[in-house]
């Protein structure tokens, strides 16, 4: 688990380091807000759909953060290299 949050964490620093690009992070804030919304159910006292929301978050929040920084990746070295 506290790999995975490591990997969690140096993925949303390496993202905010980079410049702005036309990649679209929506998809990024939702399954986050998705792991805040399950983390409140948990502290509700809904223990069991808001684990099973908070780790369904989790897992959607490295997907979509792995495209993000993917299409951000992308993007540089193309205004870096003209593509």
């Amino acid at each position: 688990m506290k790999l995975l949050a490591s990997i969690l964490a140096a993925a949303v620093l390496a993202g905010s380091a980079l410049p702005a690009c036309a990649a679209d992070n929506t998809k990024v804030r939702a399954a986050t807000q998705q792991v805040e919304a399950g983390a409140k159910k948990i502290g509700d006292g809904q223990i069991g759909p808001g684990v099973e929301e908070t780790a369904k978050g989790i897992g959607n929040t490295i997907v979509e953060g792995a495209k993000y920084s993917g299409h951000t990746i992308k993007d540089f070295f193309s205004r870096l290299f003209g593509s």
